[in-house]
């Protein structure tokens, strides 16, 4: 409903003395307090709640009927005067197209909220359950067979970029432009509840107009990172590394997959670090996880997976954009790696 009061706003189609009614009202006031805190005085009959603000005219709702209409809306998006993007989608089997749809500079975040969700991605077939996330790029090649339920959260480089503010987020080198391994995050019991509060607020605020609509976006993506973030640190067992040697870890990642084409040997990351390769070493063995030289070809790996699953580039090509200087030096490292040959991965 629509009101509008100078100081006052009244309710007087509801019967105080329904129990049902005066909920829906509590509810609203919630509501009005949130979205419009200009609002003065709420009177409902005898009943009056005072607020701080001034009045305007405002639109009146239910807040957890507000809450069930978001959830229930298909997309919602914000799109700014500088090219900024951002969408959340409720993705169901029947819009799950969706996810194949990428654009430039383009980062998703997925949030299953049922299980057995079957998705391929780089040509790996994945089954996913409630409560996990997975973080993709526009660079990740999807292939979808059944989805239930999920939440989708897509936004583009000038919406937030998260390069450029790793010190606010830190997710660089581990959520996005990481190494080969898709993130999976597995949200703790704990988490949920927190992540489902900043998940609807940043709902709430994709209805806004005003001017701090897109501050208060990229201030909810933030948080949602930040947990997922740290979320996955300690699915890393990265709590035994201090902050110094968890950065050095993640550069590592974020340089193999800006140079992996060029720079296969882990003598040469270490250089752009400034650190001896040994230390590398030391410090993948403190996670208990594969060696650096590992990650260097398992990014090379996945990148040839790509290319001979998604174009139809020759197998000498795609050795040479992976910086083998022959067919044969490509073919004796997929096969090592992979143990069938590249002609018969493409054809399988």
């Amino acid at each position: 409903m629509i009101i509008e009061s100078d100081s006052t706003i009244e309710f007087p189609e509801l019967a105080l003395e329904t129990v049902a009614n005066l909920e829906v009202v509590e509810t609203v006031f919630d509501c009005l307090q949130y979205h419009h805190p200009e609002i003065t005085q709420v009177n409902y009959n005898s009943v009056s709640v005072v607020f701080r603000f001034l009045p305007r005219y405002i639109e009146a709702e239910d807040n957890s009927s507000r809450l069930h209409k978001i959830n229930c809306i298909e997309s919602m998006n914000y799109i700014g005067k500088n090219g900024e993007y951002f969408e959340v989608i409720n993705v169901t089997q029947k819009n799950c197209e969706i996810l194949k749809n990428s654009k430039e500079s383009e980062l998703s975040l997925l949030w299953f909220t049922t299980d057995n969700n079957q998705i391929t991605i780089d040509s790996i077939q994945h089954t996913f359950n409630i409560h996990e996330i997975i973080c993709i790029t526009e660079f990740h090649k999807l292939e979808i067979g059944s989805i239930k339920g999920l939440k989708l959260l897509k936004f583009n480089k000038p919406f937030y970029c998260i390069l450029d503010h790793d010190s606010e987020v830190g997710c660089k080198g581990i959520l996005y432009y990481g190494a080969a391994n898709l993130p999976v995050i597995f949200i703790p019991k704990k988490d949920i509840e927190i992540l489902e509060t900043v998940w609807k607020v940043l709902c709430m605020e994709l209805e806004s107009t005003d001017s701090l609509q897109l501050e208060m976006l990229q201030m909810m993506l933030k948080r949602i990172l930040i947990l997922c973030a740290r979320i996955f640190k300690n699915q890393l067992n990265f709590q035994v590394l201090d902050n110094t040697n968890i950065d050095i870890v993640r550069q590592f990642n974020f340089l193999i997959e800006k140079h992996f084409k060029e720079i296969h040997s882990v003598e040469e990351y270490a250089g752009l670090l400034n650190k001896a390769p040994k230390t590398l070493a030391n410090l993948f063995k403190k996670l208990g996880n594969k060696t650096p030289l590992q990650f260097i070809q398992d990014r090379l790996i996945l990148e040839a997976h790509r290319l001979l699953k998604y174009s139809d580039r020759s197998i000498s090509d795609i050795g040479y954009e992976l910086g083998f200087n022959d067919i044969q030096a490509f073919s004796r490292f997929f096969k090592k790696q992979e143990g069938i040959s590249p002609i018969d991965y493409r054809l399988s």
